[in-house]
């Protein structure tokens, strides 16, 4: 009778427990904040210093592909004293404290939910910027992989029912119903949506394997590609005006993974031919081996001044949800 009563009492703190870990998540409030904005929680005396400074060189580092300077986040200094009640609530949080040894911590969901916190300690100054050197190019991929997952969970909320998309190239994309086809053809779509002073942009189709060969100008073939695609498919707005690629600005390539597929992407300023026209462009090339093809799909926006970057992180989380069957 004794072992039976204490299997019930440990059965019911288990379950206690079980159910107050369950509260505190429920209980955690959403996360909230602009896309692309930083809340950084450091003293005044460091963000007015040489730590200030390498955090604004980090997260301020102007993005590559696009035709004027636009930082990578936009950066919003927090002190400490005041760091708490809605303030915390944002998406991506950098705290800097000193006195501590030198470190870094990757948290989630510390104050809402979802949520990045990257806490970066350090005795001194010095400290803190080597560990901040050190980290750099991780501090931004955590950010941006936020970012671009927190789009991708917005436009999920009104998606669109293209089915043709599924039905020709046996592949899911998921983007807002906003979006519109503007163009289909065998094997071919060109999707948009109207913004406040253009359009976003995306094109998708497929191409056969030895299309492009693998080898050091893999970044040529890609560009004579979509330059023969924009010829064939997106007319200007004068007879004779067709997208092409701006050759002055030179496209910056490498390689990365998109639904566990080797994938080329390119980047680039897009011009129309006989008009004046032009934008950024992220270009992806799927290699899909077992259906013996490429996956193209690719993203532009036209949005004359205006920035960017937030139009081009709109276009890469949709082209980064890409399922192919």
């Amino acid at each position: 009778m004794r072992n039976v009563l204490c299997l019930v009492i440990l059965f019911s703190l288990f379950v206690s427990c079980g159910d107050k870990k369950k509260s505190t998540e429920k209980f955690l409030p959403d996360a909230s904040g602009a896309i692309n904005n930083v809340s950084v929680v450091a003293t005044n005396e460091l963000w007015e210093g040489i730590v200030g400074e390498e955090i604004r060189a980090i997260l301020g580092k102007p993005i590559y592909g696009l035709p004027q300077d636009e930082p990578t986040f936009t950066v919003s200094q927090i002190p400490p004293k005041v760091f708490s009640g809605f303030v915390t609530k944002n998406r991506t949080v950098l705290k800097i404290e000193i006195s501590k040894d030198a470190d870094i911590k990757f948290l989630d969901d510390v104050y809402a939910k979802p949520q990045k916190v990257i806490v970066v300690s350090g005795q001194t100054r010095q400290d803190i910027i080597a560990v901040l050197k050190e980290h750099d190019v991780k501090i931004v991929e955590v950010f941006r992989n936020m970012e671009l997952a927190e789009r991708q969970r917005q436009m999920a909320k009104s998606p669109h029912n293209f089915n043709a998309i599924k039905e020709k190239l046996g592949l899911t994309i998921q983007f807002a119903s906003v979006y519109r086809i503007a163009k289909e053809a065998e094997n071919f779509f060109w999707i948009r949506k109207d913004i406040t002073t253009g359009t976003n942009n995306l094109l998708i189709y497929e191409l056969p394997l030895e299309a492009i060969k693998e080898h050091d100008s893999v970044v040529s073939e890609i560009i004579k590609i979509r330059d023969s695609i924009g010829k064939a498919y997106i007319e200007g707005p004068v007879e004779g005006s067709y997208l092409s690629t701006q050759n002055a600005y030179a496209p910056f390539i490498s390689e990365m993974s998109i639904d566990n597929k080797l994938t080329y992407e390119t980047k680039g300023i897009w011009r129309v031919e006989n008009a004046f026209m032009g934008g950024p462009f992220i270009n992806y090339a799927i290699k899909d081996d077992i259906n013996k093809r490429w996956v193209m799909v690719e993203g532009f926006s036209f949005a004359p001044s205006v920035e960017k970057r937030n139009y081009m992180l709109e276009l890469e989380s949709i082209i980064k949800s890409v399922k192919i069957e």
